[in-house]
Protein backbone atom coordinates (compact mmCIF):
# COMPACT_ATOMS: atom_id res chain seq x y z
CA UNK A 1 0.00 0.00 0.00
CA UNK A 2 2.84 2.43 -0.73
CA UNK A 3 0.97 4.90 -3.09
CA UNK A 4 -2.21 5.08 -1.06
CA UNK A 5 -4.45 8.31 -1.38
CA UNK A 6 -3.46 10.66 1.38
CA UNK A 7 -5.33 13.28 3.48
CA UNK A 8 -3.70 16.72 3.49
CA UNK A 9 -2.97 16.22 7.38
CA UNK A 10 -1.28 12.62 7.00
CA UNK A 11 0.41 14.23 4.28
CA UNK A 12 2.22 16.64 5.97
CA UNK A 13 2.88 14.23 8.55
CA UNK A 14 4.63 12.10 6.56
CA UNK A 15 6.76 15.27 5.26
CA UNK A 16 7.72 15.89 9.17
CA UNK A 17 8.65 12.29 9.56
CA UNK A 18 10.91 12.16 6.64
CA UNK A 19 12.39 15.60 7.53
CA UNK A 20 14.01 13.64 10.93
CA UNK A 21 15.38 11.19 8.62
CA UNK A 22 19.07 10.96 7.33
CA UNK A 23 20.39 10.82 4.07
CA UNK A 24 21.31 7.13 4.51
CA UNK A 25 17.72 6.27 5.88
CA UNK A 26 15.91 8.27 2.82
CA UNK A 27 18.37 6.10 0.61
CA UNK A 28 17.25 2.97 1.69
CA UNK A 29 13.62 3.92 1.93
CA UNK A 30 13.88 4.82 -1.95
CA UNK A 31 15.84 1.94 -2.50
CA UNK A 32 12.24 0.11 -1.14
CA UNK A 33 10.49 1.74 -3.07
CA UNK A 34 11.64 1.11 -6.18
CA UNK A 35 11.31 -2.76 -5.64
CA UNK A 36 8.85 -4.81 -6.18
CA UNK A 37 6.92 -6.66 -3.27
CA UNK A 38 8.40 -10.06 -3.89
CA UNK A 39 11.86 -8.68 -3.78
CA UNK A 40 11.99 -7.22 -0.75
CA UNK A 41 13.96 -10.06 2.12
CA UNK A 42 11.21 -10.83 4.44
CA UNK A 43 12.72 -13.48 5.92
CA UNK A 44 13.89 -11.38 9.04
CA UNK A 45 9.88 -11.02 10.29
CA UNK A 46 8.53 -14.32 11.81
CA UNK A 47 5.52 -15.15 10.16
CA UNK A 48 2.07 -15.22 12.35
CA UNK A 49 -0.04 -18.41 13.49
CA UNK A 50 -3.21 -18.63 11.50
CA UNK A 51 -5.61 -17.55 14.51
CA UNK A 52 -3.69 -14.51 14.39
CA UNK A 53 -5.89 -11.94 12.79
CA UNK A 54 -9.05 -14.42 14.13
CA UNK A 55 -10.38 -11.73 16.35
CA UNK A 56 -8.74 -8.91 15.03
CA UNK A 57 -11.59 -5.70 14.29
CA UNK A 58 -10.76 -2.78 11.80
CA UNK A 59 -10.69 0.54 13.00
CA UNK A 60 -11.16 -0.27 16.57
CA UNK A 61 -8.31 2.28 18.08
CA UNK A 62 -9.24 4.90 15.09
CA UNK A 63 -11.67 7.71 16.00
CA UNK A 64 -10.94 10.22 12.94
CA UNK A 65 -10.81 14.12 13.91
CA UNK A 66 -14.23 15.41 13.37
CA UNK A 67 -14.83 19.25 13.14
CA UNK A 68 -18.14 20.78 13.38
CA UNK A 69 -19.27 23.38 10.40
CA UNK A 70 -22.03 25.31 9.76
CA UNK A 71 -22.20 26.95 6.41
CA UNK A 72 -25.85 28.48 4.78
CA UNK A 73 -26.64 26.89 1.45
CA UNK A 74 -29.67 27.85 -0.74
CA UNK A 75 -32.60 25.44 -0.64
CA UNK A 76 -32.38 24.14 -3.61
CA UNK A 77 -29.00 23.11 -2.98
CA UNK A 78 -30.37 21.10 0.79
CA UNK A 79 -32.84 19.38 -1.12
CA UNK A 80 -30.45 18.07 -3.83
CA UNK A 81 -28.10 16.41 -1.34
CA UNK A 82 -31.50 15.19 1.02
CA UNK A 83 -33.04 13.27 -2.55
CA UNK A 84 -30.05 10.80 -2.54
CA UNK A 85 -30.18 9.41 0.83
CA UNK A 86 -31.48 10.15 4.41
CA UNK A 87 -30.70 13.33 4.88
Amino acid sequence: MRKAARTGAARAEKSRAVKDLTAKQKKELSTLAAMSDDQIDTSDIPELPPGAWRDAVRGRFYRPVKQAVSMRLDADVVAWLKKAGKG
